[in-house]
């Protein structure tokens, strides 16, 4: 079992809330906390994934710096889930080039985008300043964006399973097959719902100040269901190409580019308002090994809507090349370091929030044993 820095430190801090309490209200984080009485690497690196930084337990604690035990529990699980993105990735090599350093993403961005810009150049020629017919197809057939973007999906897909299978041993779950759906739906739910960014409270984090606010997990959900909206979108054209024989480009009365225009809106509004609170967040919750993966993820799912706006309202004119070229070299880099950053870590909280669903129940049904044989 691993020891490092981070879940020595993750598991000092627990120990002492766990004896102190004071907090056992705020989130899933201490409701698990006290089924425990010992803290390792695979206990802290569950309850880390149940954390959401929403700050509440670091502005209502006792033991805060300046006192002398320095907890700072946010912090604390933020640093360890950031080291988690190179323990659980598949391949571990391509986890720590990302968690180290943010940065990367950006080198890779440049490299992508002007690989893109290549291909288009190549494919089109003389034509790649020109109108096309058929849009953004007629400078790269859809075989051809098929097949590498279904390459490199393949790719991911295998990525973010490995990875997440890695972390689901560590939970020592039982297989899928024996598991309570009942109680795994629940989890589910916590997940979608974003419960446990209501503070413990039901006022909101107490981000990006000590003061509860809901803006950030409005924010949030805008992202998640923006990134679902043009997920399908995505989805809905794929059939409609190979199921219906009906091929894009798609009229703007369409589901695809329904589900496409309000997706990247939600794209738009939710990272903005995202990066914007983390600009005015107090920097003492969030962590200091954090290098730029946070606000990189946002970046590009903003990049990603934006370019994607761009190019649908640019496809009849000769600029067509250059923003296809721009918004599949943005794309590719966010499928590249999905499996190795914040996209990976919310299955990781996934797969934490059912354990918690499970555990919590299974615990509430012991107490409820005992309760009735000390009442016979």
């Amino acid at each position: 079992m691993r020891s490092t820095d981070k879940t020595t430190e993750a598991a000092r801090v627990m120990s002492i809330c766990n004896a102190c309490r004071y907090c056992e209200g705020h989130c899933a984080v201490f409701q698990a906390m006290e089924l425990r009485l010992e803290f390792n690497a695979d206990t802290v690196d569950y309850l880390s994934n149940l954390c959401h930084n929403c700050g509440a337990c670091y502005h209502n604690c006792q033991y805060a710096p300046p006192h002398e035990f320095a907890l700072n529990v946010p912090a604390a699980m933020a640093e360890l889930r950031q080291e988690n993105y190179g323990v659980y990735a598949w391949p571990g090599f391509m986890g720590k080039l990302f968690a180290n350093n943010g940065l990367w993403v950006s080198a890779l961005s440049i490299v992508v985008i002007a690989a893109f810009f290549a291909l288009t150049a190549i494919l089109t020629g003389a034509d790649f300043f020109a109108v096309h017919e058929n849009a953004f197809y007629g400078v790269i057939s859809h075989n051809v964006l098929a097949g590498t973007f279904g390459a490199v999906g393949l790719f991911v897909l295998i990525a973010i399973g490995a990875s997440v299978t890695r972390f689901w041993k560590t939970m020592r779950l039982p297989g899928p097959f024996s598991l309570d759906y009942g109680r795994v739906l629940q989890g589910v739910k916590d997940a979608l719902s974003l419960k446990y960014l209501d503070g413990g409270n039901g006022q909101g984090c107490s981000y990006p100040d000590d003061k509860p606010s809901m803006a950030r997990r409005w924010f949030h959900q805008m992202t998640f269901w923006g990134f679902m909206l043009c997920f399908a979108a995505t989805s809905v054209g794929t059939v409609m190409h190979y199921g219906f024989n009906l091929p894009a480009p798609y009229g703007y009365v369409s589901l695809p580019k329904l589900f496409g225009i309000l997706g990247g809106i939600g794209l738009i509004v939710g990272p903005v308002g995202l990066l914007m609170l983390k600009a005015k967040a107090d920097p003492a919750p969030k962590g200091k090994t954090n290098k730029g993966m946070d606000v990189s993820f946002l970046f590009l799912l903003l990049m990603t809507s934006v370019t994607g706006l761009a190019l649908m309202l640019v496809k009849e004119t000769a600029f067509v090349g250059m923003a296809l070229s721009i918004h599949l070299g943005v794309v590719m880099t966010l499928f590249l370091s999905m499996p190795y950053g914040k996209f990976v870590h919310g299955f990781y909280r996934l797969v934490a929030l059912m354990v918690f669903a499970v555990e919590k129940n299974d615990h509430r049904a012991i107490v409820g044993v005992c309760e009735n044989k000390d009442a016979a």
